[in-house]
């Protein structure tokens, strides 16, 4: 992941690229991103975008009187298409910042960032999971301060963030059980697949560490 270095005065930009980096790291993971909630804002916009270039060049070359009726049709077109690109954004999309699924076909994850109050570095998600199959999605919100994974120059460090999500969300912590922390009690305990994913994990760790250990070195 390339670093991204923002000011820790600008809250926007602090949220931005944790934002960004919620994408690089699940699909490092080999989640399927899902697309269609700004592919439908870009053809909502493109649409609208069109809609205004079309009046504009029907009045240039055909003069105001002769389409002042295409005109008219095309201004009523272009504000129901602002209102259902502000209806989108404010009620569909609500703050998401990344829909997909997990690997193998597995649950449906749905991540909602919101702005941080001023003079409050918090971080805030609210994550939706949802089975593969259908059924009841479950709900959880997290908040951390921004600190814990930007440094003193704003530099973005992907570790800390990545285990923030892997041990505060049950379906990224089974698809990267390494970087759970062992802390996270509430949430193995409530989760037989992750503990045993997480147990699997820092088995396979503790080998590679006695394999290494093994051997010395020769003077």
């Amino acid at each position: 992941m390339a670093a991204n270095k923002v000011s820790l005065a600008n809250l926007a930009d602090l949220k931005n690229a944790s934002d960004d980096a919620i994408a690089n790291y699940l699909n490092s993971l080999s989640f399927k991103q899902s697309h269609t909630m700004t592919d439908v804002r870009l053809a909502i916009g493109y649409g609208a975008f069109v809609i205004a270039a079309a009046a504009g060049g029907w009045d240039y070359y055909f003069g105001f009187e002769n389409t002042k009726l295409y005109t008219a049709i095309a201004v009523a077109v272009y504000t129901l298409l602002q209102g259902a690109l502000a209806f989108w954004i404010s009620f569909v999309e609500h703050g998401t910042v990344y829909q997909g699924q997990a690997p193998n076909g597995g649950q449906k994850i749905t991540i909602a960032s919101f702005n941080a109050k001023k003079h409050e570095p918090l971080y805030k998600l609210k994550v939706t999971t949802q089975p593969a199959s259908g059924g009841k999605p479950e709900t959880i919100e997290l908040e951390r301060s921004f600190t814990e994974w930007f440094d003193e120059s704003g530099l973005f460090v992907a570790a800390p963030f990545q285990r923030f999500l892997a041990s505060s969300i049950p379906v990224v912590g089974r698809a990267d059980p390494k970087r759970v922390k062992s802390e996270s009690r509430d949430l193995l305990e409530g989760d037989s697949d992750l503990l045993d994913a997480v147990m699997s994990a820092e088995a396979e760790t503790t080998g590679a560490d006695k394999k290494s250990g093994g051997k010395k070195r020769k003077v």
